[in-house]
């Protein structure tokens, strides 16, 4: 199993999946494993059924069954070169929730409220530009072109770059940081070990600010993506700049954005209203 999973983690490493993704998928196949108490690669098509029935019998949602799905179908086609495994699965839907999204004074309430500075810039660099929270974690100094006036995202979803707007305010803030918090090259967020941003420690400052401030909504990094994606939409930004600013590859993905804006929403106007007086 060993040298199985190092030859996995080498291919996913070659397809440029994020290293996140490489570790679920390993767990996931080491579940596997586990279920048989043998090598994934000594399995036939009845062991790989099997676990499939398994794993719908388990009290977990579709995302999960579709991380297994994608953990398997690497390892069948591409690290063991036996698709043929994998050519049933059918892979299950979930229903598309609206994003969550706060209005801007909830916005400047919750980055406010977040106590350590190191944060605060972090997450007001996010809700500025839009950016994953991978992609705001792995940004170097080299990154910030302050001449040009924009950030270099180079560690987007599917290893794509993209540029972002370098505002005035956020380009303050980093240099601020920068002098104060002083992180350890060539990164622009490092823990106390000097290497990025820790993910847990940040979430949880995220989610204490916004129990501080009274926010019963569910707050993520990711809600303020969400939430840069919505008000930039409400301030008249085109669909496809907003498209390109946030990485999407499809613009379907970026016009669910035009569900969740209210004030494009209360603008439509009333059939009722337009009725004539009985």
């Amino acid at each position: 199993m060993s040298l199985l999973r190092d030859r996995m983690s080498r291919d996913m490493e070659r397809a440029g999946l994020a290293p996140r993704t490489g570790q679920e998928y390993i767990e996931s196949i080491r579940k596997l494993a586990e279920f048989h108490n043998r090598s994934p690669g000594q399995l036939e098509a009845d062991d790989v059924r099997a676990w499939v029935d398994h794993l719908h019998q388990q009290p977990i949602g579709p995302d999960r069954i579709r991380l297994h799905f994608a953990a398997m179908v690497f390892l069948y086609r591409k690290t063991l070169s036996r698709p043929d495994l994998v050519s049933f699965l059918s892979w299950p839907r979930s229903p598309r929730r609206l994003p969550v999204v706060l209005s801007q004074e909830e916005v400047g309430r919750l980055l406010g409220a977040i106590r350590k500075p190191r944060y605060r810039t972090f997450f007001s660099l996010i809700y500025d530009t839009g950016m994953r929270i991978r992609e705001a974690s792995l940004l170097e100094t080299g990154d910030i072109d302050r001449a040009r006036g924009v950030i270099q995202i180079r560690h987007g979803k599917g290893g794509k770059e993209r540029q972002v707007r370098l505002s005035d305010t956020l380009y303050a803030q980093l240099r601020t940081h920068w002098k104060e918090s002083q992180p350890a090259a060539p990164y622009l967020f490092t823990g106390k070990t000097g290497k990025p941003i820790d993910f847990a420690g940040a979430r949880k400052a995220l989610e204490l600010a916004a129990k501080e401030v009274g926010i019963t909504k569910r707050v993520t990094p990711h809600t303020l993506r969400h939430c840069f994606a919505t008000h930039l939409l409400e301030a008249g930004t085109d669909l496809r700049v907003l498209q390109s600013l946030l990485g999407h590859a499809s613009l379907r993905t970026t016009q669910i954005y035009l569900q969740v804006s209210t004030r494009l929403i209360t603008q439509v106007p009333s059939p009722l209203e337009r009725l004539p007086p009985p």
